[in-house]
């Protein structure tokens, strides 16, 4: 690893905050994305295309919205696959299909490259701290090399297994994700119209059975008017429920509790809240609910 340049393609909101926290760790990164500030905000050297990013590179990140983009910057004219090299590493820290990540391994590996797939959680504000769990698949050799870069990300990162096996246990913990914070989001709202005091809710919640990630790191800040802008967005939170349905139905495996999450994020998207916090969700149902919000501003 000594020595070895970074590059990273897609500064999104967590493409930029990782980027960031590689260059404060003191390793420099080229990046690349279609905003052509984003390198600068985040402290990368700017690329002019992905390709250069790969001719420039010998560990490259990817953060990406889908498979789709993802198979469009990998195999595009011009893209990664045109200019990989024999022993180059790219870790994919997308959400994606597992399918669609095995079959560009498969791509790599004839180039004798090395394509890992490493799912992240944790959101923007993981992302921000270097606090993000990861969710590993792929050669064990290339994963090894990748742990310099990942110390300076996550605390935790979890190998899973083969080539996909990272990209299924996050489509996995994102299905868990969008059910508690839809579910907790409509139990919100009905506890507002019913005259309870939210915080006092909140600590039944957290003190009973129905604790979950939203009712602890999410919910305490939105009631309090703080919807921890930046994060996963609504869209792509649909994005991920209809990855997830994919997969169970390559699996075989009944798919019984995914209408909740899909009407959720896709009414949140048709009322004007896709592309913004999948955390609006709840302003979403409050809207139907009669106009609700959680919190008030006081003048």
């Amino acid at each position: 690893m000594s020595g070895s340049r970074i590059g990273f393609i897609g500064l999104g909101n967590m493409g930029g905050r990782m980027t960031r926290r590689i260059v404060a760790g003191g390793m420099p990164v080229l990046g690349y994305d279609k905003d052509e500030g984003a390198a600068a905000r985040f402290g990368a050297a700017p690329a002019a295309s992905a390709g250069a990013v790969v001719q420039q590179s010998d560990i490259i990140l990817l953060s990406l919205p889908d498979s789709n983009v993802i198979e469009k910057v990998v195999e595009g004219e011009g893209g990664v696959l045109a200019h990989i090299r024999a022993g180059q590493i790219v870790a994919d820290m997308s959400t994606a299909s597992a399918a669609s990540t095995r079959r560009l391994a498969d791509l790599f590996a004839e180039k004798g490259a090395f394509y890992v797939d490493a799912g992240i959680s944790g959101g923007a504000a993981a992302a921000e701290k270097g606090t993000l769990t990861l969710m590993v698949g792929g050669e064990a050799g290339a994963i090894a090399r990748l742990e310099p870069v990942f110390s300076l990300i996550a605390t935790k990162v979890i190998v899973m297994g083969e080539s996909g096996a990272g990209h299924t246990a996050k489509l996995l913990n994102n299905f868990l994700n969008a059910v508690s914070l839809a579910a907790t989001a409509e139990v919100m709202v009905a506890g507002k119209k019913a005259g309870l005091d939210l915080h006092r809710l909140l600590e039944v919640l957290n003190a009973s059975s129905g604790i979950n990630f939203a009712t602890l790191n999410r919910f305490p800040k939105i009631v309090d008017g703080d919807y921890l802008e930046g994060g996963l967005t609504s869209k792509l939170m649909t994005k991920d429920v209809v990855l997830y349905c994919d997969l169970l139905h390559q699996l075989g495996v009944a798919s019984l509790n995914a209408s909740g999450p899909m009407a959720s994020f896709a009414l949140a998207t048709a009322l004007g809240y896709g592309d913004v916090i999948s955390n609006r969700v709840v302003d979403a149902i409050g809207d139907i609910s009669g106009g609700v919000r959680l919190h008030t501003k006081k003048d």
